[in-house]
């Protein structure tokens, strides 16, 4: 690639197995029209012209050799991708690096992780192992979880000025509502695959502590929107969404806990966990039509961001899932302190509520699935953000499970199995990518310079 007065010029590949990972990049950024250009090996070269018009100029169909030219595509078919020059003389990623450039966007590997054992272990079906399974990957999501906090917690120690830009990145930022919610499935894999008196004190201390981050991310991050970070309608995407869902994540970790805790101490999780929830629903839904807005007004965001779109599905599964386990336990809590009459109306509000809820998130799950389609065909390529598949989805299919509980309705039931297995697909897919792309070092290489492209 070379760039002289305007002129921007990608060259065939000539050698397709000697693609150095520069050129792979080039040509995650190109669309497949042009991308497809490139590869032709009669194209001799596609330069941009300052009207922004690519030129294809190709060998096919020419006199005695005299390359032809044929109008191409504008350049707003081109993504504009950030390509970054990385360090790469010996492919060796060492601790340092891994470290350096750590990112609570890792913890949505917990999340992933955490809620497939979740749904694993509660799915309807009679399947050999099923149990073992789910609570070997709720081990394993423990393992993670430990080991990412070690290695953020000394990104801090030993590079806190990097660390501390997280503050005035306008997306990596969002991502620090991760850490509760992933502190969250462990909570409630103690409650769900534990219940042994220690491990629900365990789990409760814990929920002292997701409650606590996951207020302060709910606060603190849009008030870093407001002030120093640089958003626009045009850059927006559902992960505006993460910092605020962390509230009512807590909630449904405070839901499970209230069978396990004392008549006082669970009447104050219970009306805690009300609040966490109206803390975040309210303001997850008033997002997701500003969302709706900037989707009509500035069409799908780029191929880097196309995982995010699952993300609306998160707060309506978790919104759904709140209500209906928190109103399965009010009857019971409410009665001993004397209101019963509130207890069911909790019980009425959260099966009405609930399926309300879940039919509002059928709608963004038909529609993500139409925007994944549309990122597929265009050639969506793999990033750590690809985990944000797996727990709105998660989530989601938790709720179906529990209206089935609820309802007795064998459609719900249906429904949600076909879910969990579709989600057991999705997380398996992303975590084989992320192995192969960790091991290759892809995800942790240090940027030495990050030029962007623009047109």
């Amino acid at each position: 690639m070379r760039v002289s007065t305007g002129i921007f010029i990608v060259g065939s590949a000539a050698h397709p197995r000697a693609v150095n990972p520069g050129a792979r990049m080039l040509r995650i950024a190109l669309s497949p029209a042009i991308g497809g250009r490139r590869e032709d090996p009669a194209t001799v070269e596609v330069p941009l012209n300052p009207d922004g018009r690519l030129r294809i100029e190709s060998l096919a169909g020419a006199r005695q050799g005299a390359p032809s030219r044929s109008a191409g595509p504008r350049a707003d078919d081109i993504r504009q991708l950030e390509l970054q020059m990385v360090d790469r003389r010996f492919g060796r990623i060492t601790l340092s690096n891994v470290v350096s450039q750590f990112t609570p966007n890792w913890f949505s590997v917990t999340m992933g992780t955490g809620v497939l054992a979740l749904a694993l272990n509660q799915i309807p079906l009679r399947i050999p192992g099923i149990h073992d399974l789910a609570g070997g990957l709720w081990l394993l999501d423990i393992v993670l979880f430990v080991l990412f906090t070690v290695i953020y917690a000394a990104r801090w120690v030993f590079f806190f000025d990097d660390a501390r830009r997280i503050f005035w990145d306008p997306v990596v930022s969002m991502f620090l509502g991760a850490i509760p919610m992933g502190l969250a499935t462990i909570i409630n894999g103690l409650v769900v695959f534990d219940g042994w008196e220690p491990a629900v004190c365990i789990a409760y201390a814990l929920w002292w502590g997701d409650v606590t981050m996951s207020v302060a991310c709910g606060l603190l991050v849009p008030f870093l929107m407001f002030t120093i970070q640089d958003h626009s309608m045009e850059k927006m995407t559902a992960v505006w969404l993460l910092p605020i869902v962390a509230a009512e994540v807590a909630a449904v970790s405070g839901a499970l806990l209230l069978p396990h805790l004392s008549t006082s101490e669970a009447f104050n999780v219970l009306i805690l966990s009300y609040a966490l929830w109206a803390f975040s629903v309210p303001l997850a839904m008033s997002i997701l039509v500003i969302l709706l807005l900037r989707l009509a007004l500035h069409k799908l965001p780029d191929q880097d961001m196309a995982a995010s779109g699952w993300l609306a599905l998160g707060p309506i599964g978790t919104a759904a899932l709140g209500l209906l386990l928190l109103g399965g336990d009010a009857p019971t809590v409410f009665a001993v302190s004397g209101h019963s009459g509130v207890g069911e109306v909790a019980f009425g509000l959260g099966i009405i509520g609930g399926t309300m809820l879940w039919g509002y998130g059928f709608w963004w799950l038909l529609l993500t699935i139409l925007k994944t389609w549309r990122y597929l065909r265009d050639g969506m390529s793999f990033n750590l953000g690809c985990w944000g598949l797996t727990f709105p989805l998660g989530v989601y299919s938790l709720a179906t499970l529990a209206l089935a509980h609820v309802t007795h309705l064998a459609f719900f039931s249906f429904v949600g199995s076909i879910l969990v297995m579709c989600l057991a697909a999705l997380w398996l897919i992303v975590a084989v990518l992320t192995i192969v792309d960790g091991w290759d070092g892809y995800l942790f290489r240090r940027a030495v310079s990050t030029p962007r492209l623009r047109y």
